[in-house]
């Protein structure tokens, strides 16, 4: 190949089973310290799990809830906080939940994770209420960046 038909990528590092067992710790820490039971997903960039852990006491959607979110951010690459007026009446996304065959979920707790700038997984928070398991996920990436 010539230099002008080369295109210049630069090599960004997976998300690593190392990675998402520290994304389900520091989620699953946050949560303990609010006293909140949850269920935590990480899937990688292709949509396949990574890690998965279910408090004891989590409510068993919340394992579902968790790897929907997780789904729909890495989807979508953007936090499900930000979509869920998205599909409201009238939203951009109003048909997107029913017009796929995905198992989608617009409820704030899921997270793109990104390195260098680019989509390399997701993480997905459910059995608190919304806005901490957004909070519970934020921690987490706060954590693989730091």
């Amino acid at each position: 190949m010539t230099t002008a038909t080369t295109a210049h990528r630069t090599a960004v590092a997976p998300l690593t089973n190392a990675d998402a067992e520290l994304l389900v710790a520091t989620a699953r820490t946050a949560a303990e310290a609010a006293g909140v039971t949850v269920s935590v997903t990480v899937l990688d960039a292709g949509g396949h799990l990574l890690a998965f852990r279910r408090d004891d006491r989590a409510v068993l959607i919340s394992g579902e809830t968790s790897t929907r979110k997780a789904f729909t951010a890495l989807q979508l690459n953007a936090p499900t906080a930000d979509l869920v007026e998205a599909v409201q009446p009238g939203g951009p996304f109003h048909t997107l939940p029913t017009a796929l065959d995905r198992p989608l979920l617009f409820i704030a707790g899921g997270l793109p994770v990104h390195r260098d700038g680019r989509l390399i997984g997701a993480i997905g928070v459910g059995g608190g209420a919304p806005a901490q398991d957004h909070g519970f996920a934020a921690a987490a990436l706060d954590a693989l960046a730091g």
